[in-house]
């Protein structure tokens, strides 16, 4: 056989391999955006941030319904120039799907994501919100849309226990345990649970960016109704404070999913899944370096186990559905 013939096949190989590490980087890229989005939250909510600015804090609800409305309004200058115009047209009925998305999906896990970061820490929030895939089993195990396999139920009982450990319930750990902070964090986990299941129908038929302009001009339009505009204004925030909640909203949410999308191109599902467990690493080792968040060593075991229980859980079986890949909107 002559080289030229081998050369081919070792060229594609090669050319895999290079698109495979494309792939990781920019999803190790989002995860850092993301981990970081995390910790400016937690610096916000506590004071840390801007300390000169004359806001002693940012509460949770006017850091969501920025980073939402930003968002919104930044996707809608962008898109009609680079998606076809006829692609961000949606039928009234997905349009009502869509808002429901993203009320309960996108503004509540917004919510009390940041609710629970700012009453316990970032590896508290993160960790618990990131079982979400625990519940999506569960969910779809109970429909019978996904067979419950006994490395997937040991998934589940591991990511329990290792949320017991990580909220502190076993042993003396050093992280403050607060019931309502962990509360929201598991109520984020459920909406961002319901945000897997009911969004996959919408992202086989529509374009990712075109979902995520709608959902995010729904939860826009309910932070409207639950923070009217004359509220924002009368509480007089000063230039430094939009300057941030707009960096925010850009670091938190269109960067980062600039960066997944383009991991998407490169990985299946299945890789893109597992390289997505970089973001609760990355988000407490952040915080821990940039807020001087502390993490006991049963809770560092406990959340080893959650991401262990989330490989798990998210690898497919035989016969299981290859499912459209969604990251939390944090």
């Amino acid at each position: 056989m002559s080289s030229a013939s081998v050369n081919p096949s070792k060229e594609n190989e090669k050319d895999a391999h290079a698109a495979s590490f494309r792939g990781y980087f920019y999803i190790a890229a989002a995860a850092v955006f993301w981990g970081t989005s995390a910790t400016l939250g937690r610096a916000a909510f506590t004071g840390r941030l801007l300390p000169g600015s004359g806001i002693a804090r940012v509460d949770p609800l006017v850091l969501s319904q920025a980073r939402t409305t930003f968002s919104f309004l930044t996707l809608l200058l962008v898109l009609p120039f680079t998606r076809n115009p006829r692609r961000l047209r949606l039928p009234l009925v997905d349009v009502a799907r869509i808002a429901a998305l993203g009320l309960a999906g996108v503004a509540a896990s917004n919510y009390f994501y940041y609710l629970a970061i700012q009453r316990t820490n970032v590896a508290t929030a993160i960790i618990v919100q990131y079982t979400a895939p625990v519940w999506v089993l569960l969910y779809m195990v109970a429909r019978r849309m996904e067979r419950a396999t006994r490395p997937k139920m040991l998934a589940v009982v591991l990511a329990i226990v290792g949320i017991a450990m990580v909220i502190g319930l076993f042993g003396h750990g050093k992280l403050r345990l607060d019931s309502l902070g962990v509360i929201a964090a598991l109520v984020a986990a459920f909406s961002f649970s319901y945000y897997n299941i009911f969004g996959h129908s919408l992202l086989e038929q529509y374009d990712r960016w075109t979902v995520l302009l709608f959902t995010t001009l729904s939860a826009a339009l309910f932070w409207i109704f639950i923070n009217p505009p004359g509220k924002i204004v009368a509480a007089h925030y000063p230039l430094p404070v939009w300057i941030f909640l707009f960096i925010f909203a850009m670091l938190s949410v269109l960067v980062p999913f600039s960066l997944y999308f383009a991991g998407l191109q490169h990985l299946t599902p299945t890789k893109a899944i597992v390289a997505s467990c970089l973001e609760p690493v990355f988000s407490i080792l952040i915080a821990a370096v940039a807020l001087h968040e502390t993490v006991g060593p049963s809770q560092a075991v406990g959340m080893a186990m959650v991401l262990c229980a989330i490989v798990v859980v998210q690898r497919p079986s035989r016969g299981d559905k290859v499912q459209t890949v969604i990251e939390p909107v944090d």
